[in-house]
């Protein structure tokens, strides 16, 4: 059994005695976030009981949760509910619940999901890795997390677009191709082959664009978020536990919610994963 700590907070225990299609967990201290858990971890953990359902067919094709609410310290139920199975692909709904300070139970996180069974067929890839030094080539800065934990699981190396030195509200770049713009390598620390799910967490590995945008640290917090798996199996086997290449870039920011769209290669420069999301700030 793994000691590794991502599977530890993975950890999903069936209840389906008490409620079909539901699981069980317990947040996991090791990926704090300011208000809860990282917010890639606890997609991570719904995709989970998707992965660990008897009924599942296929692999993930595409997941999108909502944050309804971060999740507290503590135990928690995690639905993962197959709505319709076809000859290749099945639907899911997904519900993360929580009891409140008061004892009632409330949702935390609303989602859908779709396996697929992949078939070999012509592919291509329109969206080529960037040309960026090997991560060896790349230092990995000091952080200092304080009770952000999550941070701490994650060896990464930005290339481009760090998070702002200052906070002078002055623009990262005039090009709004690359104002927003930031290429990172990451892996989990320590090194962990990879999976559907430590890819799912893994998509919501960067900072919020707007702080790069603007170089001013406004309160966000992300509201949604759609992951798309274009690597099977077979892809996520070959990447092993070596490093990903992240890039993301904001495209709107406006009347306080802002989207940005990332895409995920490995080494061998094969695009893995590509993700949207939806994030809310206050001004």
């Amino acid at each position: 059994m793994s000691t590794h700590s991502f599977d530890a907070a993975l950890h999903l225990t069936p209840d389906f005695d008490a409620q079909p299609d539901q699981f069980v967990g317990h947040t996991h201290p090791d990926w704090w976030n300011m208000v809860g858990p990282f917010g890639g971890m606890t997609a991570a953990i719904a995709l989970h009981a998707v992965m660990s359902h008897p009924s599942r067919l296929g692999d993930p094709a595409a997941v999108t949760v909502n944050y309804a609410s971060a999740l507290a310290d503590g135990p928690f139920k995690a639905v993962a509910r197959p709505v319709r199975t076809n000859r290749s692909t099945q639907h899911w709904v997904l519900e993360m619940r929580q009891a409140d300070a008061h004892g009632v139970e409330t949702v935390v996180l609303t989602g859908t999901a779709m396996t697929a069974v992949r078939r070999e067929t012509w592919s291509a890839t329109d969206m080529p890795m960037p040309d960026v030094p090997h991560p060896d080539a790349v230092p990995r800065p000091s952080l200092r997390t304080g009770a952000v934990k999550w941070l701490q699981r994650y060896d990464m190396r930005p290339v481009h677009g760090s998070i702002p030195a200052k906070w002078d509200g002055s623009a990262a770049s005039e090009d709004p191709l690359r104002a927003s713009l930031t290429q990172l390598w990451v892996r989990d620390d320590p090194a962990r082959p990879l999976d559907f799910e430590s890819l799912m967490a893994m998509a919501d590995i960067f900072f919020p664009r707007i702080w790069l945008r603007r170089s001013t640290m406004v309160p966000v917090g992300t509201v949604s978020l759609t992951v798309y798996f274009h690597g099977g199996k077979e892809q996520l086997a070959a990447s092993g536990d070596g490093y990903l290449l992240g890039q993301a870039r904001g495209q709107a920011f406006r009347n306080g919610f802002f989207d940005h769209t990332a895409q995920l290669w490995n080494e061998a420069g094969v695009l893995l994963a590509t993700t949207h999301q939806l994030v809310y700030y206050k001004e």
